[in-house]
């Protein structure tokens, strides 16, 4: 409900619905290029930063007495679905996950909030707000405050500082031949939210899968003695393997069989149901994957622009599919059997 007493839907408020509104990798790649100069004089030694497109910074503390380093990141966006409280609690699952994807745990965030102060009660805003800090508050992670502006579209989330072991880190550029490829949640997630934005139908299960945090699959990961593992959100599973498998030097090869999907993903999509950031996913992997016989539908899949996706870890973990493995390089980064 609005200040002037219209009812909208809170999803009618935003151009794009969650991770699908980021910008394609391909331009976002453009804008940053070049731009990771280091300083003179650093405070700290930069282990994973911005040359391989990781999920976030690792800095190595200096005099810190347990070794330990410190991981930032920050992610937010546009409302992907219209209960608030849920909308800040995948929020928040979905910025935490950068610190599990390389392999730390977070110790304190601050949020990120864009409010159209004139149009949505703030009421709603409260209600986002504390659908982040529950889901923070279960990660064990302290919420300390923030930043907000009067934006015309609402948007959310969260910036994340942890902690991690760094000889005991997941980066995406440190895949070997070999190795299995096992996806720790099912993919659709922005194929049903889109359906949701348009229909307003509610799809409990995509709202279970999204606020479910990572932190299970990355510590299961480094017990399995994985080192390379990314998160799978809004370049979908082909964008984000095929920047692991650039980074890394060798290709991908997925049985896509074996992925899995959450109920009611395949339907929503031939019935029209694909957002335009997983077309520009497509649109960007195409020209570095041999997708073999795979017809369209399977292709639009594997590029669904996830929301708090699951782990892409080179590994296996205990309870999840393997659906590829990693191979010495050839033409093609990505293979698609």
């Amino acid at each position: 409900m609005t200040r002037t007493g219209t009812t909208k839907r809170l999803t009618e408020y935003a151009h794009g619905g969650g991770c699908a509104c980021k910008i394609p990798p391909g331009e976002l790649e453009d804008v940053v290029a070049g731009l990771n100069a280091a300083p003179e004089v650093p405070n700290g030694e930069l282990i994973v930063g911005l040359d391989t497109g990781d999920d976030a910074a690792v800095v190595r503390v200096p005099g810190s007495p347990d070794g330990l380093a410190a991981v930032a990141t920050a992610d937010f966006f546009t409302p992907v679905v219209d209960d608030p409280y849920d909308w800040g609690r995948i929020a928040a699952a979905n910025a935490l996950s950068d610190v599990y994807a390389v392999g730390g745990r977070p110790l304190v965030a601050v949020n990120l909030l864009a409010w159209p102060r004139d149009v949505l009660p703030f009421e709603i805003a409260r209600e986002v707000l504390r659908g982040g800090l529950d889901v923070a508050s279960q990660a064990g992670c302290h919420v300390g405050g923030g930043h907000s502006v009067d934006d015309p579209e609402p948007k959310y989330g969260m910036a994340v500082t942890g902690v991690a072991d760094p000889a005991r880190l997941l980066r995406n550029d440190t895949g070997k031949p070999g190795v299995p490829l096992t996806l720790t949640k099912p993919l659709g997630l922005g194929i049903l939210n889109n359906r949701h934005k348009a229909t307003g139908e509610v799809f409990e299960h995509a709202v279970a899968a999204m606020v479910e945090l990572n932190a299970a699959a990355s510590a299961a990961a480094l017990d399995a003695g994985a080192v390379c593992a990314t998160d799978v959100t809004g370049f979908g599973l082909l964008g984000h393997l095929y920047k692991m498998a650039r980074a890394s030097g060798v290709t991908a090869v997925i049985d896509a069989a074996a992925v899995p999907y959450l109920d009611g993903a395949r339907e929503s999509l031939r019935a029209g149901y694909v957002s335009g950031g997983t077309r520009r996913n497509l649109d960007w992997a195409a020209p570095h994957t041999d997708f073999g016989a795979t017809g369209e539908e399977e292709r639009l899949l594997l590029a669904d622009a996830q929301t708090s996706g699951g782990l892409l870890v080179a590994g296996e973990i205990p309870g999840a599919p393997v659906i590829g493995e990693l191979t010495p390089a050839t033409t093609h980064p990505l293979i698609i059997r």
